[in-house]
């Protein structure tokens, strides 16, 4: 039977079929742990260059936050010399005002005869009306332009809070922040209005985007608008999640209002004690007047009482600044 060719190569075939099937039941355990291994090891050499490849394109994001960080402080002392001691063509733009040095000048100079003309009729005497005329041109104006300065970055403070929540809500709505810009450019109230108005002028001139919002801190000296050049400066170098971003500076802003808040309510003792000591010499001295004109006349009329009130003035405004110092509070 084994003569005949086919039935011999069938047997051949069939031990070799057996002893492949025999082979693959002992060695499969081995042949599937190896293939798996094998698989594993390719899934965690993939993972390693993933890692590397995250880990390199985080060191270099670092690596730019960390260079806009230094050109960022570099900008900020330079600014902080001029925020410092402004010229008045800033002063009076950041109080709001259009005036030109030469209106400034003439307002000043009808402010000095206006407080001049008004002393000397009131007192009649020259050298008094001098006084008031210089305090009216030199001290007046200043003092305006300051109020009206610092009335302007409060407003500014209050609405930038909401200015960014705005930005916020149109990036993650899908905007761009240019759109979301224009928005609050438009929408916004006073003086928020106008500074983004500015950014959005200032970038329709080729100045790129970040530049265009640190210059908001040259026209409004805060540091809240600071930090919101930075981020957006930050982002625009190095990327990252800009909501997220100015969600956070949105709660930080809202934190330090929180805080001036509060602790101007707790100076409000301090400085309405400093009021009221501050100014009770000058009431007594209305009331006795008021009563008894010849009894503190002599203050007046004699060289020992000019030099009691020179002394006592000057001892009050020693007082009055210590006070101050100590009530007012650098945020």
């Amino acid at each position: 039977m084994l003569g005949n060719p086919i039935v011999f190569l069938a047997v051949i075939a069939l031990a070799m079929f057996c002893a492949g099937g025999l082979a693959y039941a002992l060695l499969f355990d081995r042949v599937k742990r190896e293939d798996l291994a094998s698989k594993r090891m390719g899934a965690i050499a993939g993972t390693a260059k993933a890692a590397a490849k995250e880990a390199d394109v985080a060191q270099s994001k670092r690596r730019n936050i960390q260079e806009a960080l230094k050109e960022l402080e570099a900008r900020q002392l330079a600014r902080a010399k001029q925020t410092n001691s402004p010229p008045l063509a800033v002063m009076i733009e950041q109080a709001g005002l259009d005036w030109t040095k030469k209106k400034f000048f003439l307002v000043s100079a009808l402010s000095g005869v206006g407080a001049a003309a008004v002393v000397m009729f009131l007192s009649g005497n020259p050298l008094v009306a001098g006084g008031a005329g210089v305090i009216g041109f030199l001290g007046l104006p200043r003092w305006a332009i300051s109020f009206m300065r610092k009335r302007r970055m409060k407003k500014f403070l209050d609405e930038l809070p909401n200015a960014v929540d705005v930005i916020v809500r149109g990036i993650r709505s899908g905007l761009p922040l240019g759109d979301c810009l224009r928005i609050i450019s438009v929408e916004a109230r006073e003086p928020v209005r106008t500074e983004f108005r500015a950014i959005i002028e200032t970038q329709a001139l080729g100045i790129p985007l970040g530049d265009a919002c640190m210059k908001l801190y040259e026209r409004v000296p805060v540091q809240e608008a600071n930090f919101f050049g930075i981020v957006i400066q930050i982002q625009q170098k190095a990327g990252g999640n800009l909501s997220e971003a100015l969600g956070n500076l949105s709660k930080v802003l809202r934190e330090r209002k929180k805080m001036k808040a509060k602790i101007n309510a707790m100076s409000q003792e301090a400085k309405a004690s400093a009021s009221i000591i501050g100014s009770l010499p000058i009431i007594v001295g209305g009331l006795v007047y008021l009563t008894s004109p010849s009894y503190i006349m002599t203050l007046f009329t004699t060289n020992l009482g000019l030099l009691i009130i020179c002394g006592s003035g000057f001892y009050m405004l020693i007082g009055i600044l210590v006070m101050r110092k100590m009530i007012n509070f650098d945020f």
